[in-house]
């Protein structure tokens, strides 16, 4: 792929940062976090000098409803060669597995103002996007290396704020609204048409990038080429900061106001080197994105 714009190609985004959630939704908690929303902006801030059209959703506009319905127009309206970027700024959270593929026997979560979408739901989400459609994610939460953990990160410095709903909140929500997140993932399954491989499965297969082939072998042909930058590993937590997260303010830094250069790859080496050994991101690929790795990055 080249890594100059071409003239048919068209970019999408959609940018979500929640400073808080719903205390209905969520036990009475309401996880208030203090960078989120500038982190949407100022992703949105770059895709409109890439020539991307945003839509940007913060805390109370962050809905489920929202979210899906901005996924399923994207996917509608993008063919070959077009791109689409995600990105999400918030806390990751964790609800019961239902379909047994989880190790940890938790599926992986994004803290929606009104409730969690499972990582099970976006997976298949982002499967209903054409062949040829490029799809960048970058997920500044916990939860976000291979979206999967099976043992507890260790505490934050002092006086710092974590990307992550505490397992007593988790377990809390779960069982106050156990039926609606258990027919999410039967809904999932029952859309997909057969037993669902969760997605974890597949990236935690991509321990190297460019192993895009093992991943299709466990979850079947992915049309679309991803990309998932993620904020820290499995074992790790994502800061949140005063005016960025810690992942996204290395970002913003690396980026430079578009005065980068090189390769996806490139990008995620320069963004884990400036942030400390306590929060190391992730780079997976699903789907054919051999060449999309060597693209500039944001290039629609």
């Amino acid at each position: 792929m080249a890594n100059n714009k071409t003239a048919s190609a068209q970019g999408l985004a959609l940018h979500i940062g929640l400073n808080s959630v719903s205390e209905a939704a969520y036990s009475g908690w309401s996880g208030p976090l203090a960078a989120c929303e500038f982190d949407a902006n100022d992703m949105a801030a770059i895709a409109k000098t890439r020539g991307m059209k945003s839509t940007v959703l913060l805390t109370k506009k962050a809905t489920r409803a929202h979210m899906l319905a901005s996924l399923r127009s994207a996917a509608k309206a993008l063919k070959a060669g077009d791109l689409f970027l995600l990105t999400y700024s918030g806390h990751g959270g964790q609800v019961p597995d239902l379909n047994g593929d989880e190790a940890d026997k938790k599926d992986e979560t994004w803290c929606l103002f009104d409730g969690q979408l499972i990582d099970d739901e976006l997976y298949l989400e982002l499967s209903k996007f054409k062949a040829g459609v490029r799809i960048l994610v970058l997920s500044d939460s916990c939860h976000s290396g291979s979206v999967t953990r099976e043992l507890p990160p260790p505490p934050p410095p002092p006086g710092q704020r974590v990307k992550l709903m505490p397992d007593a909140v988790a377990r809390r929500v779960y069982t106050e609204h156990q039926a609606f997140y258990d027919k999410l993932q039967q809904d999932v399954i029952q859309a997909a048409g057969k037993a669902v491989v969760d997605p974890d499965a597949a990236l935690a297969a991509l321990a190297q990038v460019g192993a895009a082939a093992h991943a299709t072998t466990l979850v079947g042909s992915f049309r679309p080429a991803v990309i998932l930058i993620s904020g820290c590993q499995d074992n790790q937590t994502s800061m949140d900061g005063e005016h960025n997260g810690a992942f996204t303010e290395a970002l913003l830094k690396v980026w430079n106001q578009g005065r980068f250069r090189g390769s996806y790859d490139a990008f995620h080496t320069r963004i884990r080197a400036a942030l400390p050994a306590s929060q190391s991101p992730n780079l997976f690929t699903l789907g054919q994105a051999g060449g999309f790795l060597q693209q500039t990055p944001f290039t629609v």
